[in-house]
């Protein structure tokens, strides 16, 4: 992945990485957790503000100032006949592992490797079989960057479209730029939608989890399609945002979200892990929820 005006970070990895700094390590959760598990005041968004690298900075420039109602729509357009390719889970992890870093290219762990990390997390954590295999697949919408979208459009805290920009989301002072800001049906706190409406009804900035939400939704139960497709959804599920577009199944299975958030952000490590080894779990696994190819 090089990095040029449209794609500032140097991996992908460099947003993971700001997430830990804004977010860092308290004690593990041990079940889904009611309510926002971080929200910030606004003296140490601006204290994280001033220490971010540059490219993180610009990253979230660029996706403030594009993420907009039309631009999503274009993308629900474009990928969610999803006619790209056919193949396997298993295929998809292959393909992903693909996309090479430009800052390190020979020290990086395949990204194969950091999704076998986090669902060997949770599998010795004793959680139920959906879980593990929730927390090996939740990244794969990743392979967007494959299909050369600019990373602002793959990663990065994703928020309600069509509404009011919350001051919760990180770096929101960005989204002065942002064409969205300039229609007044977009710059209340509902926007186009109706008060509790669920978020099922609310359209999400783009990026790899609503992708990967699409293509898993018919094979996965409600919690795991919650994790898969809110996990990067900062402002809700750390800040406690947008509570009055959320309804009372939205509530419950955030309870999810947020428990999933400890593996998600807090298992990746240099740790080389037994791919080989492993894999005759996890294709097992796969094989229950999933048929031998999907479309993608």
């Amino acid at each position: 992945m090089k990095t040029n005006e449209s794609n500032p970070l140097g991996s992908l990895d460099e947003w993971e990485d700001d997430l830990l700094r804004r977010y860092p390590q308290s004690t593990e959760q041990n079940g889904p957790q009611d309510g926002p598990s971080h929200q910030q005041d606004g003296k140490s968004f601006r204290n994280y503000a001033a220490e971010a690298r540059p490219s993180v900075k610009e990253f979230y420039r660029l996706n403030h100032r594009y993420q907009t109602l039309d631009f999503v729509r274009e993308k629900r357009k474009q990928y969610l006949s999803l006619d790209k390719r056919r193949m396997s889970i298993w295929g998809a992890m292959e393909y992903l592992n693909t996309l090479i870093d430009d800052s390190d290219p020979d020290i990086d762990l395949p990204q194969i490797e950091h999704l076998m990390q986090t669902a060997e997390a949770i599998r010795k954590a004793g959680r139920p079989r959906w879980y593990i295999l929730t927390g090996l697949i939740h990244d794969l919408g990743k392979i967007l960057c494959l299909w050369d979208e600019p990373q602002w459009a793959v990663v990065g805290d994703t928020f309600p479209v069509g509404c009011r920009f919350s001051e919760r989301i990180v770096y929101s002072e960005a989204f002065d730029a942002n064409p969205d800001t300039d229609v007044p049906e977009y710059q209340t706190d509902l926007g186009i939608y109706e008060k509790n409406c669920g978020l099922d009804q609310v359209v999400m900035s783009w990026g790899h989890d609503e992708y990967l939400y699409h293509v898993v939704k018919d094979y996965l139960p409600p919690p795991a399609l919650y994790m898969i497709r809110y996990h990067s959804c900062y402002p809700i599920h750390h800040e406690g945002a947008y509570d009055y577009l959320l309804n009372d199944t939205d509530r419950e299975l955030f309870r999810w979200v947020r428990d999933f958030n400890q593996y998600d952000l807090y298992t990746k490590r240099d740790e080389r892990m037994d791919v080989a080894a492993l894999r005759p779990f996890y294709q097992e696994l796969i094989s229950e929820y999933f048929p031998a190819e999907i479309r993608w």
